[in-house]
């Protein structure tokens, strides 16, 4: 209880103010962009912002399929710390070893947020991890927020590795 305490007291909250975050033309985008990624490790997909989530989602899932993966639903936002240390260690690919299979369609929690709710993608806190339906719609099994700092990655990996497996809340 106290540690779900530490981390929703030190998460990101989403009531951020969205006219003061910033945005990249590559999030601005409408288009899904795969983010270049090692044939084993973690590919981002950055999902298209459109009004029709749980259909970008379905799309993704049938490719993650295809190909051995398991693919979550990621919510974050560029203002938000823990989503920020989560970006570099994939970017950098640190969380490869820990993730070989695992495919991530990222939404932009400020930017999304209403389509996000219509295919049941909804939490207090950011970042959001959630495992899809087959029809692209929220499963209910999911992970919310982490605490700011170096320990963010960290702290994070045990409970993606949870979810992975089918263990998610």
């Amino acid at each position: 209880m106290i540690a779900a305490f530490a981390v929703a007291s030190v998460a990101c909250a989403r009531n951020r103010d969205s006219s003061t975050s910033t945005s990249t033309s590559s999030e601005a985008s409408t288009a899904t962009n795969l983010v270049a990624a090692p044939a084993d490790g973690i590919r981002w997909t950055q999902g298209s912002g459109s009004t029709d989530v749980a259909s970008s989602v379905k799309t993704a899932l049938a490719q993650a399929h295809a190909e051995g993966r398991t693919l979550l639903v990621y919510v974050g936002a560029t203002w938000c710390e823990p989503c920020q240390r989560f970006h570099h260690a994939v970017d950098q690919g640190e969380l490869d070893a820990a993730f070989p299979r695992l495919s991530i369609i990222g939404f932009d929690a400020d930017r999304d947020t209403g389509s996000l709710a219509a295919a049941g993608y909804t939490s207090h806190l950011i970042p959001l991890f959630a495992l899809p339906r087959d029809d692209g719609r929220a499963s209910g099994k999911q992970i919310e927020g982490s605490v700011k700092g170096e320990a963010a990655v960290s702290e994070l990996t045990p409970r993606l590795r949870g979810l992975v497996a089918g263990n998610g809340t």
